[in-house]
């Protein structure tokens, strides 16, 4: 049975602060024609230039997707490209007022409820799909990294994760259908270690970052001053490690919610082929480094024009 292309059924806007940027705007998700893709644009800037939301568009991954043409730029589109691949959009225009999309509470949900507010129409075009038809495999073995993918009549998800660590070691999550990515993936919130947030502020990025918008895992004893200093830098009262090894108390929607927001971040990634995947993915250790260089071989092996 084929199945028709769709977009919004009218604009969408959410507004925030960028997480690594700080800086703080306007998102609006606008409708768009058949065949038109997902892109974005930088309507502050004076030529209000669009990006095509492609993995030939990618120019960094360091701690998020990052596309950009020319000198515009576009940071940490993830967590919006899954939202809009978990809710089967094919066609959209992204309106930013700033640099970087807005990081909310760190996973899919706002987006994901933002798309449900505006609504879903069908368009008189046949969405196509990206199929694959033999395995493909990417290895990088000095980071343990391996992702494969095989043939599927959809496309199926399953990651594992292994810090190595005390707090956090392997985890595995599945997601067997995409319609499953709203209730069981999009709620999944981003995560950091302790030790990582200092080098992350002293290299200029979490700039719009808070307690409130990624879980935090403490892997080492921490002295009251260390707290104390945390507390001040996030506008926080106080900070307390909770007994699962998490600084800011939050609770955890599911026991693998890490491992979760990774198949997130992939599903984001890998919706940058420009059309959605139909197969089987199996990645250990996943990155946006790694899920985008795999979206490149794919898009290489099954010879797929690029944008």
């Amino acid at each position: 049975m084929t199945e028709k292309q769709t977009t919004l059924a009218k604009p969408v806007s959410v507004e925030g602060q960028g997480l690594h940027t700080g800086t703080k705007g306007v998102m609006t998700i606008k409708p768009a024609p058949a065949n038109f893709g997902i892109k974005f644009q930088r309507i502050d800037l004076e030529d209000r230039p669009i990006i095509e939301a492609h993995i030939d568009n990618v120019v960094s991954t360091d701690r998020g997707t990052c596309i950009g043409k020319g000198d515009a730029r576009v940071y940490t589109i993830e967590h919006v490209m899954a939202a809009l691949r978990g809710m089967e959009v094919d066609n959209a225009l992204i309106e930013l007022s700033m640099e970087e999309t807005p990081i909310k509470d760190g996973s899919s949900k706002p987006f994901v409820e933002a798309i449900e507010t505006a609504g879903i129409v069908e368009q008189d075009a046949i969405r196509e799909y990206i199929e694959i038809d033999e395995e493909i495999t990417m290895e990088i073995p000095e980071k343990k990294i391996k992702i494969e993918i095989r043939p599927s009549k959809r496309f199926s998800l399953a990651v594992v994760i292994d810090f190595e660590s005390r707090v956090l070691g392997e985890q595995s999550a599945f997601m067997d259908n995409i319609k499953d990515f709203k209730t069981k993936i999009a709620p999944c919130r981003t995560f950091v270690f302790l030790h990582e947030l200092e080098f992350l502020l002293k290299n200029n990025l979490i700039k719009g970052g808070d307690l409130n918008n990624a879980i935090v895992f403490v892997n080492r004893k921490m002295p009251q001053d260390e707290m104390d200093y945390l507390a001040d830098l996030f506008h926080k009262p106080r900070v307390q490690v909770n007994g699962n090894g998490i600084l800011n108390n939050l609770e955890l929607y599911f026991d693998n919610e890490p491992a979760r927001h990774k198949l997130l971040d992939m599903v984001g990634d890998l919706y940058l082929l420009g059309k959605p995947l139909k197969g089987h993915v199996t990645a250990y250790r996943p990155g946006h480094h790694a899920n985008t260089n795999f979206a490149k071989l794919i898009l290489e092996k099954v010879n797929v024009k690029a944008i």
